[in-house]
């Protein structure tokens, strides 16, 4: 158990670093910039806390949704993606953990089913790899060394394996989000 940084303290630092001003890149900065003003115990549990919130997320269903949004997702890009999901705020990720389909009713998702990926700037792009590595830079700022807790990568997901791109299969187990982006793909 992490006795340093609070679940509220983590969501809420989450928060604070998606409200920043610039793009992914700099928000991550701002990150980083902010634990490095923690102890360092506060920065340490950040990224472990961030790893295994992020490993809520891997699960093949989820996995599944990433790769329909995406039109593919590798298992970097699914990592990126589960980091960006979880900068969507702590109540819709707990809900797209629990139903990975309720990402067809959040606004930037429709956003992203309503245009071409060809039109999407990086700032919309649903990944967010940079974010892995705030506490790590910060880590290494403040005391000289490397953080032993591993950034984010490709796992065991959670769930029982199933052929994500088996288009059948798919649309069973997320038929709102199917439905959004097999629309995009017939404008397309």
């Amino acid at each position: 158990m992490i006795s340093g940084m609070t679940d509220d303290a983590f969501w809420q630092l989450i928060s604070r670093t998606t409200e920043q001003a610039g793009d992914r890149d700099e928000q991550s900065e701002w990150l980083a910039e902010e634990l490095t003003r923690l102890p360092v115990a506060e920065v340490v549990d950040f990224a472990r806390r961030l790893a295994e919130v992020r490993r809520r997320a891997d699960t093949w269903t989820m996995w599944a949704a990433a790769h329909l949004i995406e039109e593919g997702c590798s298992g970097d890009g699914f990592c990126y993606f589960q980091l960006w999901l979880l900068t969507l705020g702590r109540e819709v990720f707990d809900r797209a953990v629990a139903d990975p389909d309720s990402l067809a009713e959040v606004p930037g998702v429709r956003g992203l089913a309503a245009r071409p990926m060809r039109e999407w700037s990086d700032q919309d792009w649903p990944e967010w790899e940079s974010l892995d590595f705030a506490a790590h830079e910060a880590h290494q700022e403040v005391t000289g060394r490397e953080l032993a807790v591993p950034v984010a990568r490709e796992g065991r997901a959670a769930d029982a394996e199933w052929d994500i791109e088996d288009e059948e299969q798919v649309r069973a187990r997320l038929p709102r989000l199917w439905a959004l982006f097999s629309a995009r793909d017939a404008r397309a």
